[in-house]
């Protein structure tokens, strides 16, 4: 396997790097412009509401983070694999560095107002999942026998760009839910609650997909292999029943599934570091282990978009028909 040259490293570390700074210096640049009493509270909201949805939109950014940092170690490992062979390949580790920047950033900030660097970040990130989608989909199919379980098995994950694509989706509906300027948040014209819980749903079905396909390959000899493809479809489902269902309901068993769902996305990490121990060396031969055993950073991506569908169902809660 040819190995990516010091220089290639160090020029990733390069982009990534002058992200960061860019989020840096243009959060540093808002902070010194004090939001007017105008723009705080818009007329028939209050104080309490600006506070309320910007929690939400808050725990959005940290779902969008989630995800970001597990698309960034996920595809830092297996692009390392797959030796850089395209430069492109450096594109997702530089992009999702950059949207933990923001959603850390977003984390952190408590102002009910949109920032447009974060917008900005976001909106690439989105861009960056659907063009990586159409990569992995190239990459399958000019393989010899096209679109076949072998090389679906083998090949560029199919689903595994969506991952960054949701982030930027959640991260773009944080920055919506958090410049809303009514008592009634929306995106696009639409109950934010809902839309957010329809997209986290929809999430967690792609995801599934990606999750039986890799367990079937690895013809599920542990029974946990089957809880990442029963537990989130009936999260999924209990997601867009929310947002297709009527206004004034609590949803305390989704609520619940939810954190279901988050703890599972932490424990598969255990479980998969248990995996690759169990190939031939251990942890002794991790270097080779890691890229040939199971993903450690990919169950997390259950547990963001679980995150997000808590947020969902918290803003339908707290704004009716929301």
């Amino acid at each position: 396997m040819k190995l990516p040259t010091e220089r290639d490293l160090i020029a990733v570390a390069g982009i990534a790097a002058s992200g960061l700074a860019l989020i840096s210096m243009l959060s540093a640049r808002s902070a010194r412009v004090r939001p007017t009493r105008s723009h705080l509270l818009a007329p028939g909201r209050s104080r309490s509401s600006n506070a309320a949805t910007a929690k939400t939109a808050r725990e959005l950014n940290r779902a969008a983070g989630t995800l970001a940092a597990s698309v960034l170690a996920d595809s830092s490992v297996e692009h390392y694999r797959g030796s850089f062979k395209n430069k492109a390949m450096y594109t997702p580790l530089a992009v999702s560095a950059l949207t933990l920047a923001t959603s850390i950033h977003g984390t952190a900030d408590t102002r009910p107002l949109a920032h447009k660097a974060r917008d900005a970040a976001y909106l690439l990130a989105a861009a960056t999942g659907v063009v990586g989608s159409g990569f992995h989909l190239y990459n399958v199919g000019k393989r010899v026998g096209g679109f076949s379980w072998q090389n679906l098995f083998y090949g560029a994950p199919i689903g595994a760009p969506m991952a960054i694509l949701l982030s930027g989706l959640l991260g773009f509906c944080s920055e919506r839910v958090r410049e809303a300027r009514r008592t009634r948040p929306r995106i696009f014209g639409l109950p934010a609650g809902r839309m957010i819980a329809a997209v986290a749903g929809a999430g967690l079905l792609g995801t599934t997909g990606e999750a039986g396909l890799l367990h079937f390959r690895g013809a599920y000899h542990n029974p946990f292999m089957l809880l990442p493809v029963t537990l989130p479809p009936v999260g999924a489902a209990l997601l867009l029943s929310a947002a297709g269902g009527d206004s004034g309901r609590t949803h305390r068993f989704a609520r619940w599934w939810m954190r279901v769902l988050t703890a599972m996305g932490v424990a598969g990490v255990g479980f998969h570091a248990y995996g690759v121990s169990r190939n031939m060396g251990g942890w002794r031969n991790w270097s080779q282990n890691i890229l040939n055993g199971p993903p450690i950073p990919a169950p997390p991506s259950f547990a963001g978009l679980a995150l997000a569908g808590l947020a969902a169902l918290r803003l339908m809660r707290a704004h009716l028909d929301a």
